[in-house]
């Protein structure tokens, strides 16, 4: 496999970040696989990955705490080499609720993770990625959801809102870094198959959902992965503020 750089996943340990880290490492890809809690799986992944003649680290902390974000760029960079790739997987889901009965610290948590996070960890790239700065150039994948487009009325509005700001960010900083030579998209997965359900509440909400699919199914992590491992290669290189959906035409 050819070398491409070093690529931070944010949210690495499970789910779509994982399926991205282990298929980005067979695109040759050095994987910083960044993660909060589950040390153990993120240990999983990073062993999956050297088990298959890969390079991997694993590195905790929050991405809404910014000397958390520091370290993980810093240690990918140490450890592995110049970052050239981020993608910005962690995001979170609270309890299905309606508007009027969230408390404050949730919708606070909520857009610290999925927007404050996002920002941070995208300033970091740039700093590292800008030729303005002494960098290589890179690219960027967001992870959106079509939340932002559907709203997610009675359920995550505050989720749905969040994921809408990180489509207008995708916009603004591909234009703002292009000639910096860093190109920025999103991908907007649809019902996965992830235990991101099980967080708000309802483990079984993409089976409840399918039958309005148009492809009639949920999606699998790793069909959102190979969309957001192409949008990073050389394949997409005339891609800048691109947003992707992979929704099974939902």
């Amino acid at each position: 496999m050819s070398e491409r750089g070093t690529l931070v996943v944010t949210g690495g340990a499970r789910g779509i970040g994982a399926a991205t880290a282990r298929h980005a490492a067979r695109q040759g890809w050095r994987v910083c696989v960044g993660y909060r809690r589950d040390a153990d799986a993120a240990r999983a992944v990073v062993d999956a990955i050297r088990d298959a003649g890969g390079s991997a680290v694993a590195v905790d902390g929050d991405v809404a705490v910014e000397a958390d974000v520091v370290r993980l760029f810093d240690r990918a960079a140490a450890d592995l080499g110049p970052v050239t790739g981020l993608v910005n997987n962690a995001g979170i889901v609270a309890r299905q609720s309606r508007l009027e009965d969230m408390e404050l610290g949730r919708i606070e948590r909520m857009l610290a993770v999925n927007v404050l996070g996002t920002l941070l960890c995208a300033r970091e790239a740039v700093r590292r990625m800008s030729r303005r700065r002494g960098g290589d150039g890179g690219a960027i994948v967001n992870v959106s959801s079509v939340a932002a487009r559907a709203g997610s009325a009675g359920e995550y509005v505050d989720y749905a809102a969040s994921k809408g700001a990180v489509d207008s960010f995708t916009v603004g900083l591909a234009r703002e870094v292009a000639a910096d030579g860093i190109r920025v998209n999103a991908v907007r997965p649809g019902m996965i198959h992830t235990t991101i359900h099980a967080d708000g509440g309802e483990p079984g909400r993409v089976d409840r959902l399918a039958p309005g699919i148009p492809l009639g199914r949920g999606g699998m992590p790793e069909e959102i992965a190979a969309a957001i491992v192409w949008l990073l290669g050389d394949e997409a290189s005339y891609c800048t503020g691109t947003i992707m959906d992979v929704a099974g035409g939902r």
